[in-house]
């Protein structure tokens, strides 16, 4: 069972205050720490918070030059090789470059479900040559067969030897990006922007250090330019070219959520885009139709009628290779057990349930795109009034939509266990009946 999150505790210190203390209590806590150096604008704002802390007092000057790792993915911008080129010449930095097979998710295409940046078998189609400043080994990391190299969080102990003694690992994770983030950091009242880490080849003695978890994507370029921090040129091809803040990513597109954004690369990044077509399966289907019904992007597959709705997802899930099959299956009775432990009420097709956030073309598009990583959850889809309750506005959409289903005769396609209501609004709690 999912912990309860607290509400938001306000706070008269601003978001860039807030990070710095955090930042120093993380430098007087740990042996050693390290920042997650992506070139990314998160990780810009804790590389930035980290080196004025850092130079704020003798105390810290133990962590100078700040140790500041960068896992190069490859299908990356040549703006953020060379942004991070420009950090690691600085004098308060000691970077370490790893260009090494990390195991990533490949959205892109069912039937080859990963790819490995600057996999050596793979060196003719490599994205842009090996930077000179590359690591290409780590200490018990295996490069081969491929089937063994690890995910990037399940590597994170590699980079934190026991010899180093407690570490704090900076990361620019932030509660805003997603439901799953801002759980993270709502379960405990102290302390909640660090959590031990325990995966993979973690050998408990390393904590994920959340600095700015409160910041906005706002608060994440006003600090560069009100500071004149530097920052990775490529998110200024990516405004010119009309994507949203929220938006803006320069890591490899390949992943369930940022493939939407794959024609962006066609667009901003043409000299890698002409690699990267050919450099991970599904690549060129996927700019041409991520936007489509066929990646569960803006539509799904209209339900033939009579066909009962888990029947449904059952056919896309065959589309899948066995093993991610049985994962996305796995998620939907979770999600499912889940919504029959609070309520008894019918999932309809679009109105997420009030009380859990579910509907069937929410679990239709689990199956379709298959969110490995978890960064879907119902919960983000019910909309809370002053008291933390479903609001009148949702209760009538879903009481609208069963009660069409049922006048159209259609309710069996739901898979209920129980007859439908003689009229949906008998469902809808008394507070909410009268409609906002």
């Amino acid at each position: 069972m999912a912990r309860k999150t607290l509400p938001p505790k306000p706070l008269e210190s601003d978001v860039y205050t807030l990070a710095c203390e955090r930042t120093a209590r993380i430098f007087d806590t740990f042996d050693h720490v390290y920042v997650a150096f992506s070139g990314g604008k998160d990780s810009t704002a804790v590389l930035n918070v980290a080196l004025e802390v850092a130079h704020s007092d003798p105390r810290f000057e133990r962590h100078l030059p700040l140790r500041v790792v960068h896992q190069d993915e490859e299908a990356i911008p040549y703006e953020t090789e060379e942004y991070v080129r420009r950090v690691g010449q600085r004098d308060d930095v000691s970077l370490e470059w790893y260009c090494i097979p990390i195991k990533h998710r490949n959205a892109c295409s069912r039937t080859s479900p990963w790819w490995w940046p600057w996999a050596p078998e793979a060196r003719e189609k490599w994205c842009r040559p090996l930077p000179p400043e590359a690591i290409t080994e780590l200490d018990g990391f295996p490069i081969n067969p491929p089937e063994k190299r690890l995910t990037a969080p399940h590597a994170n102990g590699l980079f934190a030897p026991p010899s180093l003694g407690n570490v704090g690992m900076l990361m620019g994770i932030r509660a805003q990006e997603s439901l799953t983030r801002r759980r993270i950091v709502t379960q405990r009242r102290e302390v909640n922007y660090l959590v031990k880490y325990n995966d993979g080849t973690s050998q408990g003695n390393i904590w994920k250090c959340y600095p700015i978890y409160d910041w906005t994507t706002d608060d994440v370029w006003t600090a560069p330019a009100h500071k004149g921090w530097d920052y990775n040129h490529a998110y200024d091809r990516l405004e010119m070219a009309g994507v949203s803040h929220h938006l803006q990513r320069c890591s490899p597109a390949f992943g369930e959520e940022p493939l939407q954004k794959l024609h962006t690369y066609a667009k901003c990044f043409p000299d890698v885009w002409e690699k990267m077509v050919d450099r991970v399966p599904g690549v060129g289907a996927a700019a041409r139709y991520a936007l489509t019904e066929l990646y569960s992007y803006h539509g799904r597959p209209e339900k033939p009628d009579g066909v009962p709705w888990p029947d449904f997802l059952r056919h896309y899930l065959t589309k899948w290779q066995a093993k991610d099959a049985a994962k996305i299956a796995a998620r939907i009775r979770q999600e499912l057990v889940a919504h029959y432990r609070k309520t008894s009420q019918p999932l309809v097709v679009n109105a997420p349930h009030p009380d859990t956030g579910i509907s069937w073309d929410f679990l239709l598009m689990l199956v379709m795109r298959g969110d490995f990583k978890g960064r879907k959850q119902a919960g983000g889809r019910i909309n809370t009034d002053g008291e933390g309750r479903p609001t009148p506005a949702q209760w009538h959409r879903y009481a609208a939509e069963l009660n069409d289903i049922i006048a159209a005769g259609t309710f069996a396609d739901l898979a209920h266990h129980r007859p439908p209501p003689a009229d949906a609004y008998d469902l809808v709690p008394d507070y909410a009946k009268d409609p906002e």
